[in-house]
């Protein structure tokens, strides 16, 4: 005669790491440094970001995600566009201006700019730069996930990446 099994009874979840213990862990996981930007009606907006990767390769899309309490947050729950332009050694500057709470037209003045078929300031000389639409946004904790559709890709093939480790930047040689 077969067995009866007994369905298992439901397994407590443990609790999550301290919001220290996660600041310090993510810190040891390496980023690339991008900025974000994006153009719109109000003008363009832009901040600095480790927390973007691919998604999918059909059809071309990558996430980015955004505090929403980011002085650039505003900006990005209007947008259709953006532009996740990956930095060098060369932009680390640039790269810690939009990370700060410098106003938005100063980060824009302190580098060269044009606009992608999307619309989206892509920055000159960036190691790559992805011209995206925005597709879907999802809400998580304190943050914006944003997907985005890849419709132009730029850059310099050859330019060193810059890296976020240990809450310092990391030159990469290519």
């Amino acid at each position: 005669m077969a067995e009866t099994l007994t369905p298992p009874t439901e397994i407590p979840m443990p609790p999550h790491v301290s919001e220290d213990d996660f600041k310090s862990g993510m810190a040891r996981l390496a980023g690339a440094v991008n900025i974000v930007t994006t153009a719109g009606p109000e003008g363009r907006a832009g901040f600095t970001a480790s927390a973007v990767c691919s998604v999918t390769a059909e059809p071309p899309t990558l996430l980015v995600c955004l505090n929403r309490t980011s002085s650039a947050a505003a900006a990005f729950a209007e947008a259709t566009s953006l532009c996740v332009n990956t930095v060098g050694p060369k932009h680390k500057d640039l790269a810690m201006l939009f990370g700060g709470k410098t106003p938005m037209e100063d980060r824009f003045a302190a580098a060269e700019w044009s606009a992608g078929v999307t619309g989206a300031p892509i920055l000159s000389e960036a190691v790559v730069s992805f011209d995206c639409t925005i597709k879907d946004r999802a809400m998580v904790g304190s943050h914006d996930v944003i997907f985005c559709e890849i419709h132009g890709i730029a850059g310099d093939a050859e330019g060193p990446g810059l890296a976020y480790f240990a809450r310092k930047f990391h030159e990469l040689e290519a």
